[in-house]
C-alpha cells in the first residue's frame, strides 16, 4: 500500500509541481505568476519581438555580427559599402601544417563577441562601427582547392570585383577598402595586384616570424615554377611585379632563414627593413610604433598580420609556428599605434582552427587584430590615386 509521501507525480495536483511559467516569456511580466511576478521579469523590452532581439548568437556568422552583402554579385545593384570584409579560404601554398582554409570561418566565430552597438574603445572612447563608413562582410570568394595558380587568379579577381564598386560615402573616399580574411599569406599577393589598380605601388608593412620573400628557386622553385609561388615567396614576387615600394618594414621577425647571407641581401633588395621580435626588449612598443612610421612615411600602405607574429602561446592554431613572438595585447598596441597611416588595404592570414585550443585562444586574438585594422581604416581615410 503506498503512503501519502510515495504518490506518482501524475496524481499530484499541476500546482504542486512546478509554477506555471509561460514560454517564451511575455513582456513585460511572466503570465499567470502571481506573487512571484516582480522576479521573473523578461530580459526583452516591452513592445520588441524576443525572437529579434537578440541576434548576436543567430543567422549567418558574420564578421562581427555586421551585414552580409552579396558583394561578388554579376548586378550592379548591390547596396554600397566602404569598408569589406573578404575571406580567402586558401591554405594549399603553405609549407607547413595545412587548415588555414578555414582561417575565415574561425576569425567569424572569434568575433563573434563584437557587435556595432556595443564597441565603445576603452581606450579612446570611440566607436568606429559607428563612424563614417558603412562596413559590410561580403562572405568568402569562391576559390578552388585543385589548383593554386587558378585559385589565386579567382582572388584577385574577387578583389577587384569589391573595391571597383563605387563606395557608400563617396564624399570621403569613393573606393571602398578591403580586409582579408585569409588563408595562407599566399592570398596577400592577390590583394597587392588589386590595389595597384586603384593606390599604385605601396609600402608594406609585414607582421610576421618569417620575412616571406624568400627567392622561389630557393623556396620551392628547385621543383617547378609552380611550387616557387607559396606563402614563403609572394614578397618576393610582389616586388618582382612592382606593386610593392622600397619602404617596406617586416615586424616581429624571429624565424631563421635558408640562406646565410643571400636571403638578408635579397630580403633588403625586395624592399624591406627587419624589425625583430626582441626588439621590442630594447625599444619598447612605443619605440616598434616609431620605427615603423618613420619608415613608411606619407605613402599608401598595405598591412599585412600573419598570426604566427604572436608567441604560440597566444596563437597556437597556425601553420608555422616560432616560439618567442609578441603578445597580443603588444600586438593589438602597435596596431593602434599606427593611427594616421594611409592604409589602403589589410589581411589577417594563416589562422588554421583545429590547431586552436577550447578557449579559442588563435581566433579571438585573430578577430581583435582585424578589428583594429578596420579601425585604422575609418580613423584615416584615404582617396585614390585613380580608377581602373
Amino acid at each position: 500500500m503506498l503512503s501519502s509521501w510515495t504518490l506518482p507525480l501524475f496524481l499530484l495536483p499541476a500546482s504542486s509541481i512546478a509554477r506555471d511559467v509561460v514560454f517564451p516569456p511575455v513582456s513585460p511580466l511572466q503570465a499567470n505568476l502571481g506573487g512571484h511576478a516582480s522576479r521573473y521579469r523578461s530580459p526583452v523590452a516591452s513592445g520588441k519581438d524576443p525572437l529579434a532581439e537578440f541576434e548576436k548568437y543567430s543567422g549567418l556568422t558574420t564578421f562581427a555580427n555586421l551585414p552580409w552583402v552579396h558583394c561578388l554579385s554579376p548586378d550592379d545593384d548591390v547596396d554600397k559599402y566602404d569598408i569589406a570584409f573578404l575571406g580567402a579560404p586558401f591554405d594549399t601554398g603553405t609549407t607547413a601544417r595545412p587548415g588555414a582554409r578555414f582561417g575565415p570561418s574561425g576569425i567569424r566565430w572569434g568575433s563573434r563577441r563584437m557587435q556595432a552597438a556595443a564597441a565603445w574603445d576603452p581606450y579612446t572612447h570611440e566607436n568606429t562601427f559607428l563612424g563614417w563608413a558603412r562596413i559590410v562582410d561580403c562572405g568568402d570568394a569562391p576559390l578552388t582547392f585543385l589548383d593554386n595558380t587558378v585559385a589565386l587568379q579567382q582572388l584577385e579577381k574577387a578583389h577587384k570585383v569589391v573595391s571597383s564598386r563605387t563606395a557608400n560615402t563617396t564624399e570621403v573616399a569613393d573606393v571602398p577598402r578591403i580586409i582579408t580574411l585569409g588563408g595562407d599569406h599566399t592570398t596577400t599577393l592577390a590583394a597587392l595586384r588589386s590595389t595597384i589598380d586603384h593606390w599604385g605601388p605601396v609600402s608594406v608593412i609585414h607582421f610576421d616570424s618569417h620575412i616571406d620573400t624568400w627567392d622561389p628557386k630557393v623556396l620551392g622553385g628547385g621543383i617547378s615554377d609552380y611550387a616557387g609561388l607559396n606563402h614563403g615567396t609572394f614578397l618576393h614576387i610582389a616586388h618582382e611585379e612592382g606593386l610593392i615600394l622600397n619602404s617596406s618594414a617586416h615586424a616581429g621577425i624571429r624565424a631563421p632563414v635558408i640562406n646565410k647571407s643571400y636571403d638578408w641581401k635579397n630580403d633588403k633588395r625586395c624592399g624591406f627593413e627587419i624589425i625583430t621580435a626582441r626588439d621590442i626588449d630594447k625599444i619598447g612598443v612605443s619605440g616598434i610604433i616609431d620605427k615603423l612610421k618613420a619608415r613608411v612615411g606619407d605613402t599608401n600602405v598595405y598591412i599585412s598580420v600573419d598570426i604566427d607574429v604572436l608567441d604560440p602561446a597566444y596563437a597556437p592554431a597556425t601553420g608555422t609556428a616560432e616560439v618567442g613572438g609578441w603578445t597580443t595585447r603588444e600586438l593589438l598596441s602597435i596596431l593602434d599605434g599606427l593611427e594616421g597611416l594611409n592604409v589602403i588595404g589589410a589581411d589577417v592570414v594563416e589562422v588554421a582552427p583545429i590547431y586552436d585550443n577550447p578557449g579559442e585562444t588563435t581566433v579571438l586574438a585573430a578577430g581583435e587584430v582585424a578589428h583594429r585594422l578596420m579601425s585604422l581604416m575609418v580613423e584615416t581615410p584615404v582617396k585614390p590615386l585613380r580608377r581602373p
